[in-house]
């Protein structure tokens, strides 16, 4: 019994936009089917729409600068093969595909001559697509140099096999796969920040936390407080702000004390020519004694005390000129300075407000060196030793600040009293504040090292991922193909964290796009295949 036609044509239409589905159009995959071996299939479902057939070969290898990700068939003499070769920077570079230079691909040895193949970059920024046919069969030696301004990077993948025909490569055996792991390709990892390390042994500084405080190191602040009652006043540089860096002597501010209650701007006056009047009598007093003095008249005891009478006088009347002028009207009164170079950290009263005697007027401190006072826990003070550091992250960063004795800090004192009330003794570290981020007063979560040390393998702190409460990380086992593993952490000293289990050294663990690597096994589709050959 025949279809009827257009059934058939309606078939053949969903069929062709299935096809569309993943959108290939722009996928240019070279002149070769390829095979993902070892890599996850939800990244790589669309290969099968490109003929990617069995039998075909990935590779990952590093040097100190780059990595390549190549992926080619096997190779048949007279045939061509095309290499999609993913070539990315590594750290310095940061991840980054590598879009200049030239790939070179060269068959040696077995008794037979060079063969070569070279490619520029592709239309995709880190795939060079050469395409290489052989001549001479048997076992040759591969690599692929990337070239640059006479600049060579070699990646030598050992021996393979060029075999005769394509029977004879067809009828070799195919090696076990195992599991694909998760895929998450080379052009998905270059649209993110993204970085792995080496998993390798550091020694590790123990340590014990602690919470701890930022506070302004012993003669390095000043409360500069109103001497007595008064209204505060700007000086010549301007009232003082919070920020404003200031130089010891520098007048900060000016007090114009208030008068007593019994006083007013003529009683002021008054005083004033009252000791003047009093310093000519004294002045008087001690010319006439003088002149008897010398006729010997009088003993030397009477002038001395004249002297001092006059001297007094005088001082009488440079106070009571002094207090006088501070209501002297464009009279600038009191200046308030600063003891100690600094910044002004607090203002505690606005120009032209009345302050009582010992108010707080401007607070200053140094803040290009601080204490770290950490507060030990009693229950750690038999792991403390003797603490040679401390080390603290700040919230929203990720570069731990050190603070290391003999380096860049010194031990300030570690008490010797446990407070009654928090159980806690205080180890205070000096320490350099070179970007001012750290501000007198702020709390922090820290960990004092106590002089113990250990080897251990690590990972940056920035690896791990708590995934429901369990420690993991994420190993990159091939160029596009990466495994969950849950890890056993231990000491952690700066930005490293020791693993107890869980990891190999030499292994590569993902340090940046962790979180994308996880995202890809759970929710492939949120990240979309974008995978171009």
């Amino acid at each position: 019994m025949n279809k009827p036609w257009p059934l058939l044509m309606l078939l053949a239409a969903l069929a062709l936009q299935g096809c569309d589905f993943h959108g290939h159009d722009d996928h240019d995959h070279g002149p070769t089917a390829e095979k993902h071996d070892g890599h996850g299939g939800d990244a790589h479902d669309d290969h099968g729409d490109h003929g990617h057939g069995a039998g075909n070969i990935a590779v990952t290898d590093y040097t100190a600068t780059t990595e390549l990700f190549v992926e080619f068939p096997k190779l048949v003499k007279g045939e061509d093969a095309g290499f999609a070769a993913h070539m990315t920077h590594l750290k310095d570079s940061g991840f980054l595909p590598v879009d200049t230079g030239q790939l070179i691909v060269t068959l040696s040895g077995g008794g037979a001559a060079d063969e070569k193949a070279e490619a520029g970059p592709s239309a995709t920024a880190g795939i060079f697509r050469p395409v290489l046919r052989p001549v001479h069969e048997g076992v040759r030696r591969l690599t692929l140099q990337w070239v640059l301004d006479g600049q060579v990077v070699t990646h030598d993948l050992g021996e393979v096999t060029v075999y005769p025909d394509a029977e004879s490569a067809a009828a070799e055996p195919e090696a076990e796969e195992g599991d694909e792991g998760i895929g998450f390709t080379k052009e998905q990892q270059w649209k993110i920040p993204f970085a792995n390390e080496v998993v390798s042994e550091r020694t590790f500084r123990a340590s014990v936390p602690a919470m701890a405080v930022i506070r302004a190191r012993a003669g390095g602040e000043a409360i500069i407080s109103a001497p007595g009652a008064g209204l505060v006043r700007a000086s010549t540089q301007g009232f003082p702000f919070i920020g404003m860096p200031v130089k010891a002597g520098q007048t900060v501010a000016n007090l114009i004390p208030l008068l007593g209650a019994e006083q007013d701007a003529a009683a002021l006056s008054l005083a004033v020519d009252r000791a003047s009047i009093e310093l000519t009598q004294a002045r008087q007093e001690r010319e006439r004694l003088e002149s008897l003095f010398k006729l010997e008249a009088i003993p030397e005891k009477r002038l001395i005390d004249a002297r001092s009478r006059e001297r007094l006088a005088i001082a009488e009347l440079n106070a009571a000129r002094g207090r006088s002028a501070s209501y002297v009207e464009g009279s600038s009164g009191i200046a308030l300075k600063s003891p100690i170079n600094g910044s002004v950290v607090a203002v505690g009263a606005g120009a032209g407000a009345a302050v009582s005697d010992g108010q707080m007027i401007v607070h200053v401190a140094d803040l290009d060196r601080i204490w770290l006072e950490a507060r030990v826990a009693e229950s750690d003070l038999g792991r403390l030793g003797t603490p040679n550091g401390a080390f603290f992250t700040l919230d929203g960063t990720d570069t731990p600040y050190m603070a290391e004795v003999g380096g860049n800090a010194t031990l300030v004192g570690s008490g010797g009293l446990v407070d009654p009330d928090t159980r806690t003794v205080p180890v205070i570290f000096e320490m350099p504040n070179p970007d001012g981020r750290l501000r007198i007063g702020m709390n922090l979560r820290t960990s004092v090292f106590t002089g113990e040390r250990e080897s251990a393998l690590a990972v940056p702190s920035s690896a791990l991922v708590d995934d429901n409460g369990q420690a993991v990380i994420y190993i990159q086992t091939e160029g596009e193909s990466f495994e969950r593993r849950v890890v056993t952490t231990g000491t952690r000293d700066g930005r490293w964290v020791a693993i107890r289990s869980g990891v190999a050294a030499g292994e590569r663990v993902v340090t940046v796009g962790a979180y994308q690597v996880r995202l890809a096994a759970t929710a492939p589709a949120a990240l979309g295949h974008g995978h171009a050959h």
